[in-house]
């Protein structure tokens, strides 16, 4: 798991059936408590959370949970954004993103 910003959508001309009408995202790692950019931006499937370009979200790296996630055990997935961040705690501190 890992928390990251939505920084674009993808559109695919087709797609495996079990994505039909499932939205494909652009996330990139960041920094929980400072926000800062970790890493390169990857490929995620919307969870149902409804998560768009400028949130933030927590996203499940690992296939067999991203296909419990999404209740489809076929599906060729393994990047799920499954929740979208309201703040962070960590030592103390708190970062708020809403």
């Amino acid at each position: 798991m890992f928390i990251g910003e939505v920084v674009g959508n993808v559109w695919g001309t087709r797609k495996h059936r079990s994505l039909q009408g499932r939205r494909l995202l652009l996330v990139r790692p960041i920094d929980p408590m400072t926000g800062a950019r970790i890493g390169d931006a990857v490929m995620a499937v919307d969870g149902g959370v409804q998560s768009g370009p400028g949130s933030i979200v927590l996203v499940v790296d690992e296939g067999g949970s991203a296909r419990g996630i999404i209740k489809d055990e076929a599906a060729p997935v393994r990047t799920v954004v499954c929740a979208v961040v309201d703040a962070v705690s960590s030592g103390g501190k708190v970062k708020k993103y809403t």
